[in-house]
């Protein structure tokens, strides 16, 4: 059985939904980022950039355990072991891996930055707010173009850049998003969001999650905590 080390993130989200549709049996071990689980050493073991997700497969590609980190990484991971949600063919898999690049350098780091800046931010910088927020609705305008005329963000099967993706888009709110901007992405967002596998997997730690609210979650999270050495 899998073991997911996890928290109720978008990043955490994309691996639970793939495990999900994919249905291997799979138990979480909740990591609780606002507590500071993430600089613990046992996690740091398996995931040395203290950010959530990780696994670890007892039954890894020689029979013999393997842990791994970073959520992209880990959905190919999961798409070679089970041969689902990527295609076979050369042309096909590199039209969906294109995306799901696009979602780790782009969607991930951009949609998480005016996230931080426009909700978490103890000042209020236009600049930032600004710049973040505009990146942020450019980001959804190519997505929005891309499914105008492909029915999925990968191609024309649903797979693994689609599971990447729609987590950071269920935050649109909070990203300075009008869905009437986009009616291609939000066709697709949900229809995606319709998926039983996929309600499952946003499902999965979210009543363990709490507001950021209080100073020390967000010095874990935000602050020199994160540059201190562990």
């Amino acid at each position: 059985m899998i073991e997911v080390h996890s928290w109720a993130t978008p990043n955490g989200h994309k691996v639970h939904i793939m495990l999900e549709e994919c249905g291997l049996p799979y138990k979480v071990v909740p990591v609780d980022i606002g507590a500071g689980d993430q600089f613990q050493p046992d996690f740091l073991a398996i995931s040395p950039n203290n950010k959530i997700p990780a696994i670890i497969d007892p039954d890894g590609p020689d029979g013999q355990p393997i842990s791994l980190f970073e959520s992209g990484a880990i959905l190919l991971y999961l798409a070679g072991k089970t041969g689902r949600f990527l295609p076979a063919d050369t042309r096909g898999k590199y039209e969906v891996l294109q995306w799901l690049m696009f979602q780790m350098g782009g969607v991930g780091p951009m949609l998480g930055q005016a996230h931080h800046f426009r909700i978490y931010a103890p000042q209020k910088i236009d600049y930032a707010i600004d710049r973040y927020t505009n990146e942020a609705r450019r980001l959804y305008g190519v997505m929005d173009k891309r499914l105008a005329n492909s029915r999925y963000i990968g191609g024309p099967e649903y797979g693994i850049a689609d599971m990447a993706i729609f987590p950071w888009l269920r935050s649109w709110k909070n990203q300075g998003i009008d869905w009437n901007d986009y009616p291609h992405l939000k066709g697709w967002f949900d229809e995606i969001a319709a998926r039983p596998a996929v309600q499952r997997g946003v499902e999965v730690l979210a009543d363990r999650r709490k507001p950021i609210t209080d100073d020390k979650a967000r010095e874990v999270l935000f602050g020199s905590e994160q540059y201190r050495r562990h």
